[in-house]
């Protein structure tokens, strides 16, 4: 859930609450949708006896803890009250064994032990239960009875009467969200045509709001006021919970397990600002109360569903924390519900009144036993099962602060709307999927139409397209555009099924993995790399297939595909020679950053490669600002000169549309912050993000720390980093061998007239390096076929040396 938001529910909506139903009949109805038990009749409250009235229940204390002793007491039922039972056919117990009988005994004794016994009733769970004409199940949340004697629960009005004309019904009424009271539009001064969007405050809470001195009407004489449920639960009159589960006791008595809830006020923090009206909190306290407490249904809704309720009624209450009333802190609700559950099995079924467990007239645990024992051993065993299964779920888990509670709510989380900066920072993130993707049109029309092609004829053998181009330049994204259209395409049943498989080279601990990854999405199964690369090849070739679909064709998409290079590249070559065999339906998708790397591998591969290509060529500055203002549509939060200034910035470094993004996201946050500080109100519309905050996000992304440590380096080791972005920019390969890295940098140096040096000088170049982190170094002895990997972008190495005064040379390899 997005902690920056909290959603508001919409006032388009009646101000009534559900009625009350009405009291039950002399006999009231059992409830027959369930089958899973029958609900005892009850006589009606009026039935009690006079004689012995109920004490009323001292006041509660403001304590945030509910006690079982809040429990209201219940009027001591009569003899002739017991609800009648249907009486079901009695089980024959199994007959004992016989024992030695004396000889004195008499035909009376043998008579009276052939009667049967009485059986005792046992505590029966139920589902759902029809109680005083109203339906209650677990899971529903419910007013309860906190005291009486203060004020009738009997008096609950159908619907809230307007604070202005003291009349219910009739027209639409709206809410203050300040007061909660409701208004007719008509009643409002001055009058409402429609019911306004967002939040609304009264015109009496906004005079009060101002200071200046308002008088609410007041009723008419001899009319009283009566507040309704919700009122009652907000002054501390009633209580809320959540019921868990229903039994009934063998003296014929209903009880509820509950979870209680509490407001605002209740807690050791109190109320805060930021907590809404009608917001209560979950808390972690149980209790047992008598079904008599109960008064009717409420509705606790989260985040997401208080938003949607639109006409809900006046019993629609918020919860998103859960408060630990022994350590008083908070938990999001959230994050507990994420937790995994023990299924329920899909076999349950209702109660059925012939099962032992729960039947009303059960014998004793020894005749369960001695009836079935079988059974009960392998109910047992079953259930022994599922708690291992459940306790198995939570093994080698670790919670953080989130799992452990925090002791307030912080009043930024709790904002209702969020500025057009925190808007910006949000949709600028990388991570952010965008709902278009601008500048690639002509690409991705070339990929779709390869792809309908592909899937469309069967006989076409050798399919595979390779995808190059440098960093930042929307390859994948792209592809995967293409294939969200294409699903969307098939749903709609214009397109033949496919299945499609990605994988990421980066994620593969070695590159022969990707047989055991491709196994396993076409047949769910794991098996060892060997293993799948033998299953592989016979689905491949026409033997054994593979899955459900194993006529449909398969999609492959594998992106940094140069990281499957092997000593004798095997790996790739199998990937590749799949789609050339007959009936293999295999389509393969490539993609790299490395232009020539086909031509580099050996050519039994770059023939099955095949001769379709395509490239994806460095952003320029019109297309970044087209990209940064397409993100940004509808969130006037930056100058065009900003947006501008960023782009072209970028282009004249990589044309990494990735460090565009960055850049601006940064420079928003600059903004957000400068405006919090100087604590006014930014206006929707007005542009904040200016050139002063880009020019600062552009310092601190590029004058980083590791870009001084660049600028102010040795002489050869400018050259030794700028020859490292060479070759990573020439074999697309990110690690470099130190011999052919110091080959490159002596001829650099021979061709521009530099000094030569020394492989120890250069090896002790990279040690230093190394040290400071500028590049990894691969662990072992210091030799000639030692690696190397740079630990920052390359985009970096071009900002800090491409103007360098000591090697003016250097621009022309970046």
């Amino acid at each position: 859930m997005d902690l920056a938001a909290t959603p508001y529910r919409s006032k388009s909506r009646h101000k009534s609450s559900p009625s009350k139903p009405a009291a039950a009949p002399a006999v009231p109805q059992m409830d027959l949708s369930t089958p899973s038990k029958p609900t005892p009749r009850r006589k009606p409250k009026s039935a009690a006896p006079a004689a012995s009235p109920v004490a009323p229940m001292s006041p509660a204390t403001p304590s945030t803890v509910r006690r079982s002793r809040r429990l209201l007491e219940t009027p001591t039922k009569v003899a002739s009250e017991t609800p009648v039972k249907p009486t079901p056919t009695p089980k024959r117990k199994r007959a004992a064994a016989p024992s030695p009988k004396t000889p004195i005994q008499s035909t009376e004794s043998k008579r009276r032990r052939k009667e049967p016994k009485p059986k005792p009733r046992k505590t029966a769970y139920y589902r759902k239960v029809v109680y005083d004409g109203g339906e209650f199940a677990a899971g529903d949340d419910v007013y309860v009875k906190r005291r009486e004697g203060a004020e009738s629960d009997a008096e609950d009005p159908e619907a809230e009467e307007c604070r202005v004309c003291f009349r219910a019904g009739g027209t639409v009424m709206v809410e203050c969200d300040v007061c909660l009271g409701g208004f007719h539009l008509r009643c409002v001064r001055p009058p409402l045509r429609r019911v306004p969007e967002g939040d609304w405050a009264c015109p009496y809470c906004e005079a009060e709001r101002a200071g200046k001195p308002i008088e609410r009407p007041r009723p008419p004489e001899g009319k009283r006021i009566v507040r309704t449920a919700k009122e009652k639960l907000l002054s501390s009159d009633l209580w809320a919970a959540r019921i868990e589960s229903l039994w009934r006791e063998p003296d014929g008595i209903f009880w509820a397990k509950v979870r209680w809830y509490i407001i605002p006020e209740e807690t050791a923090a109190g109320r805060q600002p930021h907590n809404l009206r009608r917001e209560l909190y979950r808390t972690n306290d149980l209790a047992d109360i008598e079904m008599e407490t109960i008064l009717r249904h409420c509705y606790v809704m989260s985040p997401k569903e208080f938003k949607d309720a639109n006409d809900g009624g006046d019993d629609v209450f918020y919860c998103e924390y859960e408060y630990d009333i022994h350590w008083h802190n908070f938990k999001r609700l959230a994050d507990i519900d994420d937790e995994p559950e023990t299924k329920e099995d899909p076999d349950d079924e209702p109660y059925n009144a012939g099962n032992d467990c729960v039947s009303d007239t059960d014998e004793d645990s020894e005749y369960d036993e001695e009836e079935e024992p079988t059974k009960c051993s392998s109910a047992r065993r079953n259930q022994s099962h599922e708690l291992a299964a459940a306790a198995n779920l939570r093994k080698g888990r670790i919670y953080g602060l989130q799992k452990i509670g925090i002791r307030k709510i912080p009043e930024h989380v709790r904002c209702h709307q969020k500025t057009d900066l925190e808007k910006a920072k949000a949709t600028l993130l990388l991570a952010t999927l965008p709902k278009s993707l601008p500048c690639r049109d002509k690409e991705m029309e070339e990929i779709s139409a390869f792809v309908k092609d592909a899937i469309c004829n069967d006989q076409c053998l050798g399919r595979c397209l390779y995808i190059h181009g440098v960093p930042g330049t929307g390859k994948t994204m792209s592809v995967l555009a293409v294939m969200r259209r294409l699903r969307s395409e098939l749903d709609n049943g214009n397109l033949r099924p496919y299945s499609f498989i990605e994988i990421n080279g980066l994620k593969l601990a070695s590159p022969e993995n990707i047989y055991k990854v491709i196994y396993e999405q076409l047949s769910g199964h794991r098996v060892g790399w060997k293993k799948a690369l033998h299953y592989l090849t016979e689905h491949f070739s026409g033997g054994t297939k593979i899955g459900k679909q194993a006529s449909q064709p398969i999609i492959l998409l594998i992106d940094e595909l140069d990281l499957l290079l092997t000593r004798n590249q095997s790996v790739l070559y199998n990937i590749l020679d799949w789609p050339t065999r007959l009936n293999s339906n295999l389509v393969v998708i490539g993609i790299a950053n490395t232009m020539d790397l086909p031509e580099k591998l050996l050519p039994r591969i770059s023939s099955r490669m095949g001769i379709q290509r395509l490239c994806f060529g460095p952003y320029n500055y019109r297309q970044l600002q087209e990209i940064i203002t397409s993100r940004l549509k509808g969130i006037a939060a930056f100058e065009d000169q900003a947006i501008e200034f960023a782009s072209r910035k970028v282009a004249a470094m990589s044309g990494d549309a990735r460090r565009a993004l960055e850049i601006c996201r940064r420079a928003a946050e600059f903004a957000d912050y400068r405006v919090k500080q100087s604590g006014h109100t930014v206006n929707r519309g007005k542009n904040v993000v200016c050139m002063g905050d880009i020019e600062a996000a552009i310092q601190e992304v590029f004058q980083a720390p590791h870009i001084q440590v660049m600028k102010n380096c040795p002489k050869f080791g400018k050259i030794i980093l700028v020859a490292m972005v060479h070759e990573l920019y020439r074999s697309g390969l990110g690690e470099v061998m130190f011999d052919k890295l110091a080959a490159t940098v002596f001829s650099w140096c021979h061709v521009n007239r530099e000094l030569l040096p020394g492989y120890d000088t250069l090896l002790k170049i990279c040690c230093k390096l190394g040290e400071s982190k500028i590049i990894l170094c691969e662990e072992g002895t210091k030799h000639r076929l030692q690696k190397l990997q740079l630990n920052y972008p390359s985009d970096d190495i071009t900002f800090a040396l491409k103007e360098s005064p000591e090697l003016p040379w250097l621009s022309k390899y970046l």
